[in-house]
Parts: structure tokens; sequence; C-alpha cells
């Protein structure tokens, strides 16, 4: 099996943000977005649940200022 390495998503905080989560429907704390278009909204429970995964998918990733999000060290700013 090939492994493809894909680019680091870039990470931007901004004050708030007006989403709601997509999966629990709560305030929103991280929106991204993918490659092709798309865009999820996470809660802060659901954003760091699903770290992983966003790591891989998303090409941009906006965060709310005063929430850690555990993949953070891993973007490029």
């Amino acid at each position: 099996m090939t492994q493809t390495l894909l680019p680091t998503p870039r990470l931007d905080i901004v004050e708030s943000l007006r989403d709601r989560c997509d999966h629990c429907n709560a305030d929103g704390k991280l929106h991204f977005t993918l490659p092709t278009g798309g865009e999820l909204a996470f809660c802060g429970h659901h954003a760091n649940r699903h770290t992983a995964d966003i790591l891989r998918l998303a090409a941009q990733v906006v965060v709310e200022e005063g929430f850690e999000w555990w993949g953070a060290d891993r973007t490029t700013r």
C-alpha cells in the first residue's frame, strides 16, 4: 500500500465563531474546510475527539480564541 503525504492544514485563530457543532448542535469551537470545499464545525468535545481525522482531512482549521484544540501543535500558522 502506498502512503500519500498530505499538506499540514493551516490554523487560524479568531475571536469568536458563530457556528454550531454539526454533530450535537452545541456552540462551535472549531471550523474546518476540506480541500474539496466542504466545511464542518465542531464543539470543543467533538473537535478534540476527532483531532486525528481533522488533521488528516482538513485544508484549513479555524479555532475560537481560548479553545485549546489538541491538534494545534501539528498545524501551520
